[in-house]
């Protein structure tokens, strides 16, 4: 008996220790469904029997001149065109509150002159996230934004999803629980954003170098509590390289005190896009969504509660004609204007306490070969020990960012000492043989993020770490702070509090848009009311796949590397703008114009933009629907012109507003990082080629290349056709 148990006992161990071990890589190692690797949800489009193939049709947005006539009717304003509609349609001008509508193109009729039950002001991410979540809610809402959908630090972030590693650190050392739930909060974001953006969103493995052998096992832990956090929402497990393993993953890598590297995965976005999308699907589902339109006032009732707003559409001004100002009558208004929310709130109370601590973010732009196509790097402790992202990003490579305070401003310019300082501690991890030049840079941003201060915390200059909800006396609903990833949850947050401030009702959506373009599927949110934004797909999302890029080609016989944009920015949407972009008159691409020669951004985007996305400005287009001026700033210049005449097309401007265009646009290519000299270059001078020559100073500083080898043909000792090599008749051998 006692020998058996001898025997029994070490194999009881071995095999517990054993299923344990196994358990671990199995939970390790299991199988993951990749956002986008998924058949789409509604498959493509099949050629029939003679060879035939009709693409999908998309429910349509309302133009932006019937979304402006819809906010003017929330205070009793109605156009000669919806008279004589609802004379010879016979239909009383009242409808459900709900969207009911389901045929394509159409979306449901609002009671005409009742009140919105939201309005919110601002076009971010946060704007259009409240937007969406409000609408799908049964709520009647408009959104109104002064410039353009993401025109300000929803454009101009790391273009990451992430949980945040260093918080992660921070709430360890520091025993700090906000920190610990603000990192779980938007682990389990990250997994909604994805899920629901497949073809804007994509998992990124992110290296951390490890330096010193002790390193590894530090790093080791806080990528595996990472990995733990995210649970169920996180994707592939983080693992260790050795140097040489890592020096084949990231071969720009400098060898010297490489130990080795620990590799985590986070997301990564394409985030104005993303903003876009957003907005656009709220448009679908039946919310007022208006760029250009800029809050002049707080109408307030004779109590001093607020009741609206007063507007003014820029576009008049910009087409020179005076805007005409009106009312936009709301049972509830939402401040969600980033930077610029103590703007909003001193309309509200001139007095009130500043609640906004602007900060600094610069980004640069270096060319692709600095980093590999699908691995980004972090340096969690930079020189003055704040952190740097160095991310592959549209073909380009993205590093950032700075953390300083700054005054607030529209569009920011990035300081010299800023995209130094970049440059300087991304060369410390790059091989010394790379030389990171400033002529390197191709675009340089300055964004500005909004932290907060609580306006009822005793210690009025602590930051709050995530996200502030407050209300004034009068009822200005205010949402500020917070960061990309967590923005639905915001938005959740914030609908909830408008829902009880002012005594809402939600409704369930009994007959949704088919935003797929499809009766074959319904979206798998049920919209009974309640917040559901977690499983709204955005527009673009339905058809998505990642095959759908071959199907492009096949149809429309684009280049591979448009069609790989195009989904990855559009997603079924692609569909229709590949049918919008012009032949090529050449054999291949079939379709397709190029807008520039060094990016996959195309003809048909501009039209697309302009149609089915409110773009309104040459800016709308090359630096929130195309990436082309954060990716290249002299790229966008020199696209200008033609982004200019595609536009000119579609929204037939006369010549002072080409003009105002081509003014208004290089001045915001200063903000990208474009050359003091090419300030006052004309059109002319870009079509004749002038906008590429530099002064001797800039040639320094911004020509990606040597000045050329000042060797002329009659210089040469060699006879005209003789080679260069050594023959009999050459001295050494004499």
């Amino acid at each position: 008996m006692a020998t058996s148990r001898r025997f029994l006992r070490p194999l009881l161990y071995t095999s517990i220790v054993a299923a344990s071990g196994g358990g671990v890589l199995y939970y390790v190692n299991r199988p993951r469904s990749l956002p986008g690797s998924d058949p789409a949800s509604v498959p493509p489009p099949r050629y029939t029997d003679n060879g035939k193939l009709s693409p999908p049709r998309f429910p349509l947005v309302k133009t932006r001149d019937e979304q402006i006539a819809d906010l003017k009717k929330s205070s009793g304003i109605r156009s000669a065109v919806d008279a004589v509609k609802e004379t010879t349609s016979g239909v009383p001008g009242s409808a459900s509150k709900n969207y009911q509508g389901a045929a394509e193109g159409e979306q449901g009729k609002s009671q005409d002159e009742e009140p919105y039950d939201l309005l919110v002001i601002g076009g971010g991410a946060t704007g259009a996230g409240i937007a969406l979540d409000a609408v799908t809610r049964g709520l009647k809402v408009a959104m109104v934004e002064r410039e353009d959908f993401a025109s300000g630090t929803s454009s101009k972030s790391t273009k990451l999803v992430h949980g945040g590693v260093r918080y992660l650190e921070k709430a360890v050392w520091d025993l700090d629980y906000n920190q610990y739930a603000l990192v779980k909060e938007a682990l389990r974001e990250r997994k909604y954003f994805l899920d629901t953006a497949p073809h804007l969103s994509n998992w990124l493995p992110i290296m951390i170098p490890v330096q010193k052998w002790w390193q590894a096992p530090y790093f080791w832990a806080g990528t595996k509590f990472y990995d733990f956090l995210a649970g169920a929402e996180g994707i592939e497990s983080s693992y260790f390289l050795t140097k040489s393993r890592a020096l084949d993953a990231f071969p720009m890598l400098r060898k010297e005190n490489l130990f080795g590297a620990l590799v985590y995965y986070d997301g990564a976005h394409n985030d104005s896009r993303m903003n876009v999308s957003l907005a656009m699907t709220a448009a679908l589902y039946g919310a007022t969504v208006v760029n250009h339109v800029e809050v002049t006032s707080l109408d307030k009732d004779a109590n001093g509660k607020i009741i609206g707003a007063k507007v003014k559409d820029r576009v008049q001004e910009k087409n020179g004609h005076q805007a005409e100002e009106f009312s936009i009558k709301a049972k509830g208004v939402i401040n969600a204007t980033g930077p610029f929310a103590d703007a909003i709130r001193k309309m509200d109370e001139p007095q009130t306490q500043e609640i906004v601590a602007p900060s600094s973010g610069v980004h640069v732009i270096l060319p692709g070969y600095y980093s590999p196509l699908k691995m980004g790097l972090i340096d969690p402790k930079t020189s003055d020990g704040r952190v740097i992202f160095f991310l592959p990003w549209q073909g380009n490579t993205i590093a950032g960012t700075t953390d300083a305070p700054t005054d607030i401003s529209q569009n920011p310019i990035a300081g010299e000492e800023e995209i130094y300082w970049i440059l300087s501690e991304i060369q410390g991890y790059l091989a010394p043989d790379l030389n990171v030049r400033r002529g390197d840079v191709l675009a340089a941003w300055s964004g500005i993020r909004p932290l907060v201060k609580d306006p009822n915390s005793k210690n009025t200059e602590s930051l709050v770490r995530n996200h502030l909800i407050t209300v004034s006396d009068s009822g200005l609903l205010t949402c500020a702070g917070g960061k990309w990833t967590t923005y639905r949850q915001m938005a959740e947050e914030a609908v909830d509090e408008a829902i009880q401030r002012y005594s809402l009702k939600t409704n369930p959506i009994l007959q949704a848009p088919r935003i797929s373009g499809s009766e074959m599927i319904d979206d798998a949110a049920p919209l009974d009311g309640t917040c559901q934004t977690h499983q709204v797909r955005l527009i673009g999302a339905h058809g998505f796949s990642n095959t759908l890029f071959i199907n492009l080609i096949q149809h429309f016989g684009l280049e591979s590397i448009v069609a790989k944009h195009l989904t990855e920015s559009y997603g079924d949407r692609a569909w229709t703008v590949a049918a919008l972009s012009a032949p090529t008159e050449q054999r291949y691409p079939v379709r397709g114009l190029k807008i520039s020669a060094l990016y996959p951004f195309i003809d048909g985007e501009v039209r697309y933009s302009v149609r089915h996305e409110y773009a309104q400005t040459a800016v709308d287009v090359l630096a929130r629907r195309t990436r082309l001026a954060f990716l290249n700033a002299q790229a966008a210049l020199e696209a200008l012109p033609n982004i200019i005449d595609l536009m000119t097309e579609e929204l037939h401007w006369d010549k002072k507003r080409q003009e105002k265009e081509w003014t208004d646009t290089v001045q915001f290519l200063a903000s990208m990082g474009l050359a003091k000299s090419k300030l006052s270059v004309t059109r002319k001078d870009v079509e004749s080629g002038k906008a590429g020559e530099y002064d001797e100073h800039e040639r320094a500083l911004y020509s990606r290349h040597d000045r050329p080898a000042d060797m002329m043909e009659s210089d040469s000792k060699l006879s005209s056709g003789e080679k260069p090599i050594v023959s009999i008749h050459s001295p050494v051998n004499k």
